[in-house]
C-alpha cells in the first residue's frame, strides 16, 4: 500500500525540484536527509540520477538506505512554498471529494504535523475513509523532513473526530503505521 503512493510523492517532489531549479542569488546551502521507507521498492540509483537532473546539487547514499539532498537555500525555500500549495491543494481535495463522503473538514498545523478530520460518525464507520490519512500522512512527512525535522523524530499524527460530538473515533500515527505493517 505504501509503495503505491510513494512513485506520485516522488514525482511531485521532482516536478517541485525542477519548477525551482533556476539561477538563483546564493544564499548556502540546506542539507536534507530522507528516510529509506521513502524509497522501497525502487531503484535508488535512479531516485538520484532523477534528483540531480532536477536541480539537486548533491545526493548522498547513506549505509542505511536513506538520501540526503543538499541543495541552494533559495531552491529549498521555493520547494517548501511548493510543498506547502500541494497540502493546502490536497486538504481543499479531500473536504469537496464525492469519493469521501463522511469528511465535513480538515484542521491542521503550521508544520503539517497534526491534522484533525472532522467526519460524521455514522458514515466514517461504514467507509474506508481512514485512507484519506495515507496522503495527509505522507506529505506531511515530507514537509516536516524537507524543513528540518529529524529522521528519526518526525511523525504526522491525522486524529479523525465525530463532527458534532468532538469525540475522537480513530488516531494515526505516520510513519509508525508504516512500520506496523512490514
Amino acid at each position: 500500500m505504501a509503495r503505491k503512493w510513494m512513485l506520485p510523492l516522488l514525482l511531485l517532489l521532482g516536478a517541485l525540484m525542477a519548477a525551482c531549479s533556476e539561477d538563483q542569488e546564493k544564499g548556502g546551502d540546506v542539507e536534507v536527509t530522507i528516510p529509506a521507507l521513502f524509497f522501497e521498492g525502487q531503484d535508488i540509483d535512479s531516485v538520484i540520477s532523477k534528483a540531480k537532473n532536477s536541480g539537486i546539487k548533491e545526493v548522498i547514499k547513506n549505509d542505511d538506505g536513506s538520501l540526503t539532498y543538499k541543495m541552494p537555500k533559495p531552491e529549498h525555500e521555493e520547494m517548501m512554498k511548493g510543498l506547502k500549495e500541494g497540502i493546502l491543494a490536497s486538504v481543499d481535495e479531500l473536504k469537496t471529494s464525492d469519493n469521501i463522503k463522511s469528511v465535513k473538514d480538515i484542521t491542521y498545523n503550521k508544520s503539517f504535523s497534526e491534522f484533525t478530520v472532522s467526519v460524521n460518525k455514522k458514515e466514517f464507520e461504514t467507509s474506508f475513509d481512514t485512507m484519506a490519512s495515507f496522503g495527509l500522512g505522507l506529505t506531511g512527512m515530507y514537509y516536516q523532513l524537507f524543513n528540518g525535522s529529524d529522521v528519526e523524530n518526525y511523525k504526522v499524527t491525522v486524529i479523525f473526530k465525530d463532527e458534532s460530538s468532538g469525540e475522537v473515533i480513530n488516531t494515526i500515527v505516520y510513519p509508525d503505521i508504516l512500520n506496523e505493517k512490514k
